[in-house]
């Protein structure tokens, strides 16, 4: 009987990761933003095959039944919602809209994010740092979207951030990640959860977050603006997931000069 062939081994189901005590399969986490309707919303982040979905607290109807509302789509029960203070240009605003949502939902798992300036929309890192620690002292469980600067991304750990979220570029831009150095340096010093977010624009983009080491990624226009958000959506799924066993098989070092997959000694 001719032997079968060996089967390529499966990605690990057991590959998880945990923040906050929360333990989570999917590395993709998706925005509720820009989509054309919360039908497509929902579509795409089933698509995608993400379990964490953020929430725009001050821009998204949670509340108002007279409208179409996003949990009417986008369900509770089927995804954890991570409310986030997108528009957010002060620390007291950021910490009044967690509050609130605190109030509507009952989340305590939040995504801090305080701007600067609206034409970039780099977080305003003094600003950050300080809501943070309110936020922290009230019991909340605080991941933070923060420039991608080592130093300060250590600030933001040791005030207690349960997830370090440094930009690949500005918001919204698809540009991709701009600076692997930092990115690389803040995976290799933090041990909490390190996710990009912000920047991605295609498959690609994600591949690389996952290759540098990070825990996950966090997009939203990318998959909301693309011409077909679903699959798109799908795109990111597989790109994260490649990312990811890319990064846990270990890349062959660069060489500055050929070497061939074929040994030359013993050539006819």
């Amino acid at each position: 009987m001719a032997a079968q062939p060996a089967q390529p081994p499966a990605i690990d189901a057991e590959d998880v990761w945990t923040v906050a005590g929360r333990t989570f399969r999917s590395r993709l986490i998706v925005g509720t933003g820009k989509y054309k309707d919360y039908a497509t919303n929902a579509a795409a982040a089933e698509a995608a095959g993400a379990e964490i979905v953020t929430v725009a607290v001050r821009r998204v109807n949670l509340s108002d039944p007279s409208q179409p509302m996003l949990v009417d789509y986008v369900k509770p029960d089927r995804f954890t919602f991570l409310p986030n203070t997108a528009g957010c240009f002060t620390g007291e605003d950021a910490v009044r809209t967690l509050r609130l949502a605190r109030e509507a939902g009952g989340w305590s798992l939040v995504k801090l994010e305080v701007l600067s300036d609206p034409k970039h929309l780099y977080p305003d890192m003094e600003e950050t740092l300080r809501a943070l620690k309110l936020l922290v002292a009230d019991g909340f469980d605080v991941m933070v979207y923060c420039s991608d600067d080592p130093v300060y991304a250590r600030k933001l750990e040791d005030a207690g951030a349960c997830a370090i979220m440094p930009l690949g570029a500005p918001i919204g831009s698809g540009l991709g990640i701009q600076n692997q150095v930092n990115i690389r340096l803040i995976v290799e010093q933090t041990t909490v959860p390190v996710l990009v977010d912000a920047g991605v624009g295609t498959a690609s983009d994600a591949a690389v977050a996952m290759e540098l080491g990070c825990d996950g990624v966090l997009m939203n226009t990318a998959i909301a603006e693309a011409k077909d958000p679903i699959r798109m959506a799908r795109a990111m799924k597989h790109a994260v997931l490649a990312g990811r066993d890319a990064y846990l098989a270990g890349r062959m070092p660069k060489k500055r000069y050929a070497d061939p997959s074929s040994p030359l000694a013993g050539l006819i």
